[in-house]
């Protein structure tokens, strides 16, 4: 026990000292959709009746609610608001009935739509001219919040209204994309579409994804400022609790990591940052977690009455695979404990087949499959939906390769990029203040001297040959001028001064450690 204590401790001070993201300190920070819509698309409201379906999460950059911006705005008509799971100020307990009724402030109906009806009806449409979205979405499948918005589109197709989604961040990236996809028997309000358990996509690219099979007349009003491989906090956006379990981005992580084994006996605890069972031996569950090396967290066993599991300690939300994590934990579960599978009849599916979007898995399971198996039964399905899902993506969310040097993200002018011989060319100037180097430029002989602690590299424009304290060293690649700017190789100058470098390909994104 007293090695377990120590090690927690060592563990929360390494947690302590490393950033929970890489953020520049010059970023301007993303816009969201519904900002963009009042500033570049207002005419798609202006002298129109306007429904809007939102709850507590559907504020702007600063925090002040979409509605309270409407209700105020002397060109457009708020006419109803409607509510998904949760209610409208998302304070309804999972699963909980929600009423219907009329806003005490704005005496317009409040319906909604996770109470007698959960797609809107004619007469809840009858009165407005366009219907907007504005809801903040955690990247899960099964967050019913993307349901309400399939179920809208489906409605507002039948009755002839547009659809108008205002873009926000998917809190768990663009890049992860992962688990398997849903099988079309198990179309449900928790997984209304033919989607993998981590979808990587915005609510936008989402409903553009619906609409392939909808046809409902739909706009998007994309961010400004966003790339699909940011995470949440590089957003620079608050994070407003989405539902009662999910108060912050911890809970957004480890939704998936931790929830997936509804009515098997594995459960999740202290609002998704704990997984585990009866019965289970939590040393043994959490050796073979951390022995699996899946990236950005750290599995700490921890007992829980006569539940053995193990609480997660995610230190990389760049690398974190919430899909996958949880995979791994259900299936190491099954292996070294006592788990029974619920069964799907003809008439009845079981809500653990309807969270998987399949009844396979409980097979593979039942079978003793390692995780690593049942990654490669569901890799096909996965890969065939990675290559349909391109075709509903924004491009102007296209992620930019990134350097996050010392926890924060470079910028720089020009950006960084990969040249022909696959190595990363950043500009000096980036160099000197992300690594912390003093720069000198010599014109006339086109000569670069970096200079850090005790070390001095000297490179030359256009020359594979680099002097690292005097001795001579080749490259596989040349400093150049580019845009009148002076470009070096990142991890040739980082590597020489004495600092690492490890590259994401999936994130296109250098980190630099310091020594």
């Amino acid at each position: 026990m007293k090695k377990i204590l120590c090690f927690l401790l060592a563990l929360m001070l390494v947690v302590m000292t490393i950033p929970a993201t890489a953020v520049s300190k010059e970023a301007a920070g993303v816009k969201l959709g519904n900002e963009v819509l009042l500033e570049s698309y207002r005419h798609l409201i202006t002298g129109k009746k306007v429904g809007l379906v939102t709850n507590q999460t559907g504020v702007d950059s600063r925090g002040k609610s979409l509605i309270d911006i409407l209700a105020a705005a002397p060109d457009v008509e708020l006419t109803a608001l409607y509510a998904p799971e949760h209610g409208l100020d998302g304070v309804a307990r999972a699963g909980a009935w929600v009423q219907s009724y009329t806003h005490p402030e704005l005496r317009i109906p409040v319906y909604s739509l996770y109470g007698a009806t959960r797609m809107p009806t004619q007469a809840m449409l009858q009165e407005i001219d366009v219907l907007l979205f504005d809801i903040q979405d955690i990247g899960a499948r099964t967050y019913t919040y993307m349901s309400t918005l399939q179920y809208c589109m489906v409605a507002a197709q039948q009755y002839n209204k547009p659809v108008v989604v205002l873009d926000r961040p998917n809190p768990l990236g663009g890049m992860i994309v992962e688990g398997p996809v849903l099988e079309d028997r198990y179309k449900t309000f928790v997984g209304v579409d033919n989607l993998p358990m981590a979808h990587g996509m915005t609510a936008g690219e989402l409903a553009r994804f619906f609409n392939r099979n909808v046809g409902v007349a739909l706009t998007v009003v994309p961010m400004e400022g966003y790339q699909r491989n940011m995470t949440f906090e590089e957003t620079g956006l608050p994070f407003v609790q989405t539902s009662p379990n999910v108060p912050d981005l911890t809970s957004a992580y480890g939704y998936m990591a931790t929830g997936l084994g509804e009515g098997t006996g594995v459960f999740q605890a202290d609002k998704f940052r704990w997984v585990g069972g009866r019965g289970l031996d939590a040393n043994r569950f959490a050796e073979l977690l951390n022995g699996a090396d899946l990236p950005g967290v750290h599995f700490v066993p921890e007992v829980r009455g006569t539940a053995g599991g193990v609480r997660l300690y995610i230190y990389d939300p760049y690398r974190f695979n919430p899909a996958k994590s949880g995979i791994y934990a259900l299936a190491y579960a099954f292996q070294i404990g006592d788990f029974q599978v619920p069964k799907s009849t003809q008439s009845h599916i079981v809500m653990f087949d309807k969270v998987m979007g399949t009844d396979k898995f409980g097979v593979w399971l039942e079978e003793g499959l390692t995780p690593q198996q049942i990654e490669a039964r569901y890799r096909p399905a996965l890969q065939q939906f990675k290559q349909e899902r391109e075709k509903y993506l924004l491009s102007q969310y296209a992620p930019r390769l990134s350097v996050v040097v010392g926890g924060f993200t470079l910028v720089s002018d020009p950006d960084p990029y990969i040249d022909s011989q696959n190595r990363i060319m950043i500009p000096l100037r980036a160099v000197a203040e992300g690594l912390g180097a003093q720069v000198h430029w010599e014109e006339q002989t086109r000569r670069i001297t970096i200079k850090r602690n005790d070390i001095t590299l000297l490179f030359t424009v256009d020359s594979p040959i680099v002097l690292v304290n005097g001795a001579e060293h080749k490259m596989d690649t040349v400093p150049r001028i580019m845009n009148s700017r002076t470009v070096v190789p990142l991890r040739f100058a980082a590597e020489y001064l004495g600092a690492a470098v490890d590259w994401n390909d999936t994130m296109r994104r250098a980190v630099v450690t310091i020594p």
